[in-house]
């Protein structure tokens, strides 16, 4: 693996910001929710104009001991996972291995005859059958018809609970997971709907059966390595430990208290479930460049990860007929705002800012993960900022819909 690229620093004025405003990001944070206890710890990064305009850090990565946030501290990321993943898988694209508009089944034979729920319980499901075969571009933006047993809207994903299939840190391997989804339905015909799901878990899957290599091994080989990525992996190595925040649970209309103690923790070996849709640790600096590489058009420091015109067909809508998530979703639950957005090849894209009511520009693309994680690109602005934390689960505060406009509102130019 290479040495950590070095990150550019640029002075605020330089990149068309205004050091007052970006001043107010630390402010907020700290006053509304570092101070009063409501967030643990809060790290944000702000590039623009090819470099890093401002890097704040608050709080502490393990509170209980008082240990504050290192230079390097090690997050769980979560969802923040599927960005990578989606790059993996289309990276096997590009070398002609594997297809957009090929059936699943080419790869998973045992998913040639998946049905669509239509009555009963897992024990006794009704099926009729798919109105046409899941595509691998269904995974790729969440219209496959699988679902998440976390989303506790319907008996197909009563079943994934029962079963524990999706769960990170959870018993049930990737492989096992696959076969499993063999003898549920769908939600829904593939290509019909939109529904958050464990569809970038199956992105893994594909990326290790058509690779011939492990979904850790590939990410190393082909992602993290190239790109000076030491840090990020799917459990936090013993050179990591001592710098691996505590995460922790905000319960409806409660205070947060601890959900994962950071010397105790899962993360801390390797997993059962090597999970491509929320299974990685990650720093600032190794996810920022991560971004950067993305921004630059799948390029960064002499090593090409995927093609400029790979990097664009990801970051359009896919949706069926350009429609939006509004018009699409039937999901309890996302990691995005429904109205004026779209979604790509692994990220929401930004279709109409008026509609979303939050600033950016047509065409930025983001993710965001479960501990409240976030990251937004805005090719038109020149613009990376990327959010951590470590609070369980991402929909407690709006602090993301507040952070991207304290950020849009220091632009001078």
């Amino acid at each position: 693996m290479r040495p950590a690229l070095p990150t550019p620093v640029v002075a605020p004025r330089e990149a068309g910001l205004s050091p007052d405003r970006l001043a107010r990001i630390d402010r907020f944070l700290s006053e509304r929710y570092i101070g009063t206890g409501k967030l643990p710890c809060a790290e944000v990064a702000v590039w623009r104009g090819g470099g890093l305009a401002h890097h704040v850090r608050l709080g502490h990565q393990d509170p209980e001991r008082g240990v504050p946030l290192a230079e390097d501290t090690v997050y769980r990321i979560y969802s923040m996972t599927k960005p990578v993943t989606s790059v993996a898988l289309m990276q096997l694209v590009e070398q002609g291995r594997i297809a957009l508009d090929e059936p699943v089944h080419r790869h998973i034979p045992d998913w040639r005859d998946l049905g669509v729920y239509a009555a009963g319980f897992m024990e006794t499901f009704r099926t009729r059958g798919a109105e046409r075969p899941m595509l691998v571009v269904d995974l790729l933006r969440h219209t496959s018809g699988l679902t998440y047993g976390f989303q506790q809207r319907t008996n197909v994903d009563a079943a994934y609970r029962k079963q524990l299939l999706g769960d990170v840190g959870g018993p049930v391997s990737l492989e096992e997971m696959v076969g499993k989804l063999a003898r549920l339905p769908l939600e829904f015909s593939p290509g019909t709907a939109w529904n958050y799901s464990v569809s970038t878990d199956i992105c893994g899957r594909l990326v290790e059966i058509v690779s011939g290599q492990s979904l850790p091994d590939y990410f190393d080989e082909h992602i993290f390595g190239p790109l000076g990525m030491s840090e990020t992996g799917f459990f936090v190595r013993e050179d990591q430990a001592q710098r691996f925040a505590s995460c922790w649970w905000c319960p409806p209309g409660g205070k947060p208290v601890l959900q994962d103690d950071p010397r105790t923790s899962l993360f801390l070996k390797p997993p059962v479930f090597v999970s491509g849709g929320g299974g990685l640790v990650s720093t600032m600096t190794d996810y920022l460049t991560f971004c950067r590489m993305l921004l630059e058009g799948g390029s960064l420091g002499g090593a090409q990860i995927l093609s400029p015109k790979t990097v664009e067909l990801m970051t359009q809508n896919h949706l069926p007929g350009g429609r939006d998530l509004t018009d699409m979703s039937i999901s309890l639950f996302s990691e995005a705002t429904y109205a004026g957005v779209g979604f790509g090849l692994g990220f929401a894209i930004g279709l109409d800012p008026a509609r979303s009511l939050v600033p950016g520009s047509v065409g930025d693309f983001w993710w965001g993960g479960a501990a409240s994680t976030y990251f937004w690109i805005d090719p038109a602005e020149d613009l990376i900022c990327v959010f951590l934390t470590q609070l369980l689960p991402s929909t407690t505060y709006n602090v993301r819909r507040e952070l991207r406009t304290l950020v849009y509102s220091a632009f001078t130019e």
